[in-house]
């Protein structure tokens, strides 16, 4: 039976491992929205994770990253062109944003991007920073007009 939490610690371990795509499969996502999920593996193979891209509708340019391990924990999504997000605490932290996983919380507090995603003007800019952020070092084959 699996842990239904993660402690920081773990958390903070996990985001950190270095990370390979398991493959060499080209993903594509519809052109108006939908959602991949693409396996990933640490490269020393003893534990896995799962990249999401998701794509609206409507606001094509709205998107959501996230990284998850063991399964269900999300480790670290970020989120473009949505709404805001109000924090346990009550604090709104208004679109774009992140979140990083806190021990008791999951993925429930967000955060103002990091300065380095600032000046970054594509979506797929921004998923390749993601992307290097959660250390995917091996990062899967995306086709480049998905997220252009």
């Amino acid at each position: 039976m699996s842990k239904s939490y993660l402690s920081q610690k773990e958390a903070d371990y996990l985001l950190s491992l270095e990370k390979v795509a398991k493959g060499n499969t080209t993903y594509t996502l519809p052109i108006f929205g939908g959602k991949i999920t693409i396996p990933l593996v640490s490269s020393s193979n003893n534990e896995e994770f799962i990249l999401d891209v998701y794509r609206s509708r409507i606001e094509l340019s709205k998107n959501t990253f996230q990284n998850r391990g063991r399964g269900v924990f999300c480790l670290c999504r970020i989120d473009l062109k949505g709404p805001g997000h109000v924090n346990p605490d009550g604090e709104e932290i208004p679109c774009n944003h992140i979140h990083y996983y806190t021990e008791g919380f999951g993925d429930r507090w967000a955060y103002p991007l990091p300065e380095e995603f600032k000046n970054l003007n594509t979506s797929r800019e921004i998923l390749d920073k993601f992307m290097d952020l959660c250390n995917i070092t091996g990062k899967p084959l995306i086709s480049k007009e998905l997220l252009e």
